[in-house]
């Protein structure tokens, strides 16, 4: 990932721990590593253990940011996720799955923010 692409994810990604902050949930974990890959955002919402992937564009040229969310990336943020719950002793813990999609003016300003809760379901 180029330096312009990089920065522009950590931006989406502080963005978006402001807005969950925001909203009351406690951050657990930011950038979370496993095997076989990483989740962006790990939260307690509530009863819910969170995964948050954030996508964050500054152009729609190539469409929605959410929808770089694709079934693979689902199933790869779904094995990190079991990964998590396996590591903490929470495989019996109620979570969800949740895309916060961001669109960032050339200047890197919020155009818009969206978090889609319970975006998709587990992917075995």
């Amino acid at each position: 990932m180029d330096h312009s692409r990089l920065n522009i994810a950590k931006t989406g990604e502080a963005l978006a721990v402001k807005h969950l902050k925001a909203r009351g949930c406690e951050i657990l974990a930011q950038n979370y590593r496993a095997r076989r890959g990483e989740i962006d955002i790990i939260v307690q919402d509530g009863v819910f253990t969170v995964f948050v992937e954030v996508k964050t564009r500054r152009s729609l040229r190539f469409g929605v940011p959410q929808a770089a969310v694709t079934w693979q990336k689902q199933r790869q943020i779904s094995k990190v996720a079991l990964a998590y719950l396996q590591s903490q002793n929470r495989l019996d813990a109620p979570c969800r799955f949740d895309v916060i999609a961001i669109h960032l003016s050339p200047q890197l300003e919020v155009l818009t923010l969206e978090q889609i809760e319970s975006a998709f379901e587990f992917q075995a």
